[in-house]
């Protein structure tokens, strides 16, 4: 009698830390899903960006053909941006810093792509210039708030995966903390207007 309540309590522990550990596993997959999609999420919107890139340059061309160095450098930019791809399964910070760095020499080169039109006041006013450079304008801002939600949903995962006790399962299975995507650097300096 006292070994079958031994035994029955025995099943009755292990079934708990069964479900337990299926609950938590369950979890931080759900979290790590999220922070995957959002990455994708960021990956998209600088996908978006690079789309609009060929059209804007063609339209700066048509405009200001003697700028040529310029036109280069962003179409250069573009592609080395675009061929880097992060994937969430094997994301080094090396990897997502190379990333972070090649959209940063995309968006400087973009900025002064837009800086041309003060040079060229037909430019300035096409209408398909001012479009794409709107179309621009509100991609950049979905690119900052895709990072932030991303930066959020890495928050949200590191901390279940590295929280006591589900640390432990996430040690077992895997799971390995995740770095969000940072400042570049000198970002926290003004940029300097000169007139």
């Amino acid at each position: 009698m006292k070994q079958n309540r031994t035994l029955i309590i025995v099943i009755v522990a292990l079934v708990v830390i069964g479900i337990w550990a299926s609950s938590s596993y369950n979890s931080m997959v759900q979290v790590q899903e999220t922070t995957t999609t959002a990455l994708a999420n960021v990956q998209s919107t600088y996908q978006r960006r690079a789309d609009l890139i060929p059209n804007l340059v063609e339209t700066v061309k048509g405009y200001a053909a003697h700028e040529k160095q310029t036109l280069e450098d962003v179409v250069a930019a573009r592609t080395k941006a675009t061929s880097i791809n992060l994937d969430p399964s094997n994301l080094t910070p090396e990897k997502l810093k190379e990333f972070q760095q090649a959209q940063g020499e995309l968006g400087s080169a973009l900025g002064r792509l837009i800086a041309i039109q003060e040079n060229y006041p037909d430019l300035k006013a096409n209408e398909n210039f001012r479009d794409l450079q709107i179309q621009l304008e509100g991609t950049e801002n979905r690119i900052n708030e895709a990072r932030n939600k991303y930066n959020e949903a890495v928050l949200q995962y590191n901390v279940v995966i590295r929280s006591f006790p589900k640390n432990i399962l996430a040690g077992i299975f895997g799971f390995a903390k995740m770095d969000k995507f940072e400042a570049e650097a000198g970002a926290e300096k003004a940029p300097q207007v000169k007139f």
